[in-house]
């Protein structure tokens, strides 16, 4: 074969990176945890009453039961027996087997996660819900009530207060899906504001998505993980292939990287653990560097070719509460090599990045939101019968993202601002270490389209999600090998 007839490489373009800087918590003096949890609530029911009010009065402004019209009270306490009213507030669901934190606080101080649960529903029971503000808590009940609700969404309840003291509910609103950013606002903005000329935009590319690696530290003769670097790198099989490879311009890790980090030691394993110990201070056999090693190792693989946004999740390294905080540079001492700076604009075509948990970000233009995959799972225990992608809409109409936090979710107690809120309406939404693919548009009422995305396990799976930055179409790709037939 002649020099002139070897086929050309694939060129892989670079993408309009911009990431948003959402869930940063405070540094140092200024992060501090004195403040009480149950703040938050109230937090949130402030910053979206105004809107759930609004949904609520073009509703129900014009109702009337017989010849009552509906009137708006403004707290939940302030309600009248027989009366047709309608209230703002925030849900509490009472379940049976929903931890509570007073059960870990009564054990010596010592406070351990607590057990693992499917569910917190249990069958011996029936849940309870509750509307709560500044003034209670008013117990509701009616068949309204049997769309899926959880503890932290923000709620306008339209009924009547019963002879024992509930509030029967006949119809409710919530805020629904906040205003949706134009492709490139935020870019064009910036670029303006800079006064420089927008930048050259040729076809976008695609963004590959992919959870749940967990790598143990002994996946050096993993083959999957091996075919999945070949893959993104452009180096596995065919030029088809490698075509379809070179599209991909950002490569997403969605959480989980690893698979466990360090179990929160009980008080009886604590003690037996330091009387067993021979030695003083630090014990350096008690941590193995091997799973991040081989983490490590994978990403400087595959960051000479493709730029690598990367989230914790719940047994990475990172602080357990929400939002979790970036993974620490020292834990990739080859690959951060590559972690530059975001730069205004264009990005360059090399660079790591690793973000909080959740994340949002701008790539080609579209408004990019995440997840681990922790608010997802903890809300489905709250509910029977309904699949991931219910419940990430659901979040998104509620306008927070882990309405369930700090409820049974561990966060941060904010006080002057929750960055948990949808503020802005994203374009794709996308949770990872989920049980299996899934996607979906949603649209809003006025006209907002959102594309949700569920990212199976990649350890369990083999499959990984590329999403078309230009059309927004999901495919999957399968990573594995054919057994030869016999």
């Amino acid at each position: 074969m002649h020099s002139g007839d070897t086929p050309s490489v694939p060129a892989r373009n670079p993408s309009n990176y911009n990431p948003l800087h959402t869930f940063i918590l405070p540094k140092g003096p200024e992060k501090h945890y004195a403040q009480q949890f149950a703040d938050m609530y109230f937090l949130r029911l402030s910053q979206l009453k105004k809107a759930v009010k609004a949904k609520a009065h073009d509703a129900w402004d014009d109702f009337k039961l017989g010849d009552e019209t509906a009137q708006f009270v403004e707290r939940v306490l302030d309600v009248r027996q027989g009366e047709l009213c309608w209230v703002v507030g925030t849900v509490y669901m009472e379940l049976a087997l929903k931890p509570n934190v007073l059960d870990d606080l009564s054990k010596e101080h010592w406070i351990a996660a607590p057990p693992h649960r499917s569910t917190y529903i249990s069958p011996a029971s029936q849940p309870e819900m509750m509307l709560e503000d500044e003034s209670g808590r008013l117990r509701v009940t009616g068949e309204a009530l049997k769309s899926h609700y959880v503890t932290g969404c923000i709620l306008a309840a339209l009924g009547t207060e019963q002879a024992d003291g509930t509030f029967h509910v006949i119809a409710t609103q919530y805020a629904d899906l906040p205003r949706q950013p134009q492709r490139w606002e935020r870019d064009d903005t910036a670029s303006s504001r800079a006064k420089k000329p927008q930048p050259d935009r040729k076809r976008a590319g695609k963004v590959a998505i992919v959870s749940g690696l967990d790598i143990t530290g002994q996946d050096t003769t993993d083959l999957s993980l091996q075919l999945l670097v070949e893959y993104l790198t452009g180096e596995a099989t065919g030029p088809p292939d490698q075509a379809n490879a070179s599209q991909i311009t950002r490569l997403i890790i969605a959480g989980d990287s690893l698979h466990r980090a360090s179990p929160i030691l009980s008080r009886e394993d604590f003690a037996a653990k330091k009387a067993n110990s021979k030695h003083y201070g630090y014990d350096a056999t008690s941590y193995d560097a091997s799973p991040t090693d081989c983490l490590d190792a994978l990403l400087g693989d595959i960051l000479p070719s493709l730029p690598v946004t990367i989230l914790p999740g719940a047994s990475d390294p990172s602080n357990v509460a929400l939002p979790q905080q970036p993974l620490h540079p020292a834990l990739f001492p080859k690959s951060r090599l590559y972690a530059e700076p975001p730069a205004s604009g264009l990005d360059t075509l090399h660079g790591l990045d690793a973000v909080t948990n959740p994340w949002d970000g701008d790539i080609d233009g579209y408004r990019f939101l995440g997840t681990g995959g922790q608010t997802v799972a903890d809300l489905l225990k709250y509910v029977d019968g309904v699949e991931a992608l219910q419940v990430m809409e659901m979040m998104l109409r509620w306008r927070c993202i882990a309405p369930t936090a700090p409820d049974t979710l561990w966060s941060y107690p904010f006080q002057d601002d929750d960055p948990l809120l949808v503020k802005e309406c994203p374009h794709v939404y996308f949770a990872g270490c989920q049980d299996k693919f899934a996607h979906r548009w949603i649209e809003g009422p006025a006209g907002q389209k959102v594309l949700l995305v569920s990212v199976p396990r990649f350890r369990k799976t083999r499959k990984i999600v590329l999403v078309d930055l230009e059309s927004l179409e999901v495919e999957v790709v399968s990573i594995g090998m054919v057994e030869p037939s016999k």
